[in-house]
C-alpha cells in the first residue's frame, strides 16, 4: 500500500513538475482593473511565472474549500460533542448502578448466609 501512495503522489509530482515547465512566460497579475488604479493612483500589479498563478489559484480554492466544509460542519462536531458528554454521563450512571447492585447483592448474600445459619 505504501508504495502504491508513492508512485501516486510521485505521478502528481511530475505532473506538477511539467504544468510549470509548460507554463514559465511571465504574466501581469493586477489587484483591481486599469481604470480604477489610474483614478485612485494605484498600480498594485505584480510580474509572475504563469505557473506560480496558477498553483496559488489551486491553493487559494483548496483553502477555501477546507474552511467552508469546517465551518458547515459546525453544526455536525457540536451535535457530536453533546451526544459525547450524554454517552460519558449514561456510562458513569450505569458503572454506579452496578457497583451499588453488586454491594447490595453481597450485603443480602451474607444476609441469607446468617439466617441460614441460625
Amino acid at each position: 500500500m505504501k508504495t502504491i501512495r508513492y508512485v501516486f503522489w510521485a505521478i502528481v509530482g511530475l505532473c506538477l513538475i511539467l504544468i510549470g515547465l509548460a507554463n514559465r512566460d511571465a504574466v501581469t497579475v493586477r489587484a483591481m482593473p486599469t481604470p480604477v488604479a489610474d483614478l485612485l493612483g494605484l498600480s498594485p500589479d505584480i510580474q509572475l511565472p504563469l505557473f506560480i498563478v496558477i498553483f496559488l489559484g489551486v491553493g487559494a480554492g483548496l483553502l477555501i474549500g477546507f474552511l467552508w466544509e469546517w465551518v458547515r460542519e459546525h453544526r455536525i462536531r457540536a451535535e457530536s460533542r453533546i451526544k459525547t458528554r450524554e454517552l460519558d454521563a449514561l456510562r458513569r450512571e450505569v458503572k454506579k448502578l452496578r457497583g451499588e447492585a453488586v454491594g447490595a447483592k453481597s450485603s443480602d448474600d451474607v444476609l441469607a448466609l446468617l439466617e441460614n445459619a441460625s
